[in-house]
């Protein structure tokens, strides 16, 4: 048996929670939030026995889309910020990151 985490955005989650139901696959979801763009993303862990990974990562790879973002960058810590203007910058997001590990154990009570 494995466990899948997949780190996805906010915007793909009802997509892909949508799919794997169809395919019979049971999630968990847990509301996270990323680093970089300081936005909302959401985990999934997701338990499958190990024949059925790939389906599950061809599943996710189907419904998380990449996509560009424009953001506009943090305005510089210490120095005088009154001459800064902030200029928008195209950023790639969406996707998912993911992680299949094992699982020595599995109850449910």
């Amino acid at each position: 048996m494995k466990l899948v985490l997949a780190v996805i955005q906010d915007k793909d989650s009802n997509r892909l929670t949508d799919a794997l139901a169809e395919n019979n696959y049971k999630t968990t979801k847990l509301s996270t939030s990323g680093g970089f763009l300081k936005e909302g993303n959401t985990t999934l862990m997701i338990g499958v026995d190990d024949d059925f990974v790939d389906d599950v990562l061809n599943v996710i790879r189907d419904n998380c889309s990449q996509r560009d973002q424009m953001v506009a960058p943090i305005s510089p810590m210490g120095g005088n910020a009154d001459s800064y203007i902030p200029k928008p910058v195209k950023v790639e997001v969406g996707g998912a990151t993911v992680f299949v590990m094992p699982v020595d154990s599995f109850f449910k009570f």
